[in-house]
């Protein structure tokens, strides 16, 4: 039932798309406020790829902000209203909008709604559940796959508005070209991290393609979405864990409580071994608007120098450019 679902928005987006696309008048010089595509996206991280590209042809709104949990979120009479008027609603998919999906489909009858991760390829997805039913959604933490987010987004604006062709094909580019600077950078610095210790324990199971990608080995205490609970079982085994393989530090996620990472803390404690919070990681939103962290690129370098600092590799304070917050 869920991929019918989810093709059916795919089906009825392309339908809305091509009527749209006929009244777009965004052109390539200056173009007036009025005249800007007016996009709303789920995420922060879909809004930031749409605002990279689209450039000065689009205005963005996201419907879910810094700490917000996107698989438990549920549209609101505000997000109704916003997602009613926009030109265009892109959003992630691969079920990572689990709640939204009803909502989705009512708008793609009107309206063009574009699944951007839908376009990485199937043989490069992991897996959310043993069974194989649903992907694991979260593939921003590997940039080699978001550029396929961000190549969609490209051809998604080319499609709906040909005029900004140019615009947005430069706007790509460039946007790309600093995708892969940031990913050579996370490569180097989480390479520094001595192989023992290449263990990331988090809140929920969020980054097994972080994991891949840099070859560390992931354990989250929940599952793959938050809608799962963790159970007593699971503390204990992480427990083990830490304790059996001296692991002195977890993280918690900026999206994510608490609570499971402070039982883990306490668990390891009780058993004579330390373990701290290495630092907070944005795992399902990213951080504040109008913030280093609150783009794609300042989350990668965040996550990145946090664990390789937090693990005993070496990486710049205030990682690749001096522009992390807080750190």
């Amino acid at each position: 039932m869920r991929k019918l679902t989810r093709r059916s928005i795919l089906v009825r987006s392309a339908v809305a798309a091509a009527a749209f696309a006929a009244a777009c008048t965004v052109g390539l010089g200056p173009v007036l406020a009025a005249e800007k595509l007016n996009v709303v996206a789920t995420s922060g991280y879909i809004a930031d790829a749409i605002r990279n590209v689209g450039g000065d042809h689009v205005t963005v709104k996201t419907l879910l902000g810094p700490g917000v949990d996107p698989h438990l979120y549920r549209q609101t009479s505000s997000d109704i209203a916003l997602a009613t008027k926009a030109d265009v609603v892109f959003w992630h998919g691969l079920h990572l909008e689990a709640q939204l999906l009803s909502f989705l489909e009512g708008l793609a009858v009107r309206k063009p709604v574009i699944a951007l991760a839908e376009s990485v390829p199937k043989d490069q997805l992991l897996s959310a559940d043993a069974d194989a039913a649903l992907p694991d959604p979260h593939i921003w933490f590997d940039p080699r796959l978001w550029v396929h987010v961000v190549e969609a987004a490209r051809d998604s604006l080319i499609r709906l508005c040909p005029e900004g062709k140019a615009d947005f094909e430069v706007n790509a580019q460039r946007y790309l070209a600093e995708i892969s600077k940031i990913a050579d950078y996370a490569s180097a610095s989480l390479a520094s991290v001595p192989a023992s210790s290449r263990v990331l324990v988090t809140a929920h199971d969020a980054f097994n393609y972080f994991g891949r990608a840099y070859q560390f080995e992931v354990a989250g205490i929940q599952g793959i979405s938050t809608e799962s609970e963790a159970g007593l079982r699971r503390i204990e085994e992480l427990v083990d864990m830490l304790v059996k393989r001296n692991i002195g530090a977890i993280f918690v996620e900026s999206s994510v409580s608490d609570r499971n990472v402070k039982a883990l803390i306490e668990g390891a404690a009780a058993k004579g071994h330390k373990v701290v919070v290495g630092g907070e990681l944005f795992s399902d939103a990213t951080g504040e608007a109008g913030t280093y962290e609150g783009t794609y690129i300042g989350v990668i370098d965040h996550n990145a120098t946090i664990i390789t600092r937090a693990l005993g590799g070496g990486a710049p304070e205030k990682g690749i450019s001096g522009q992390l917050a807080g750190m």
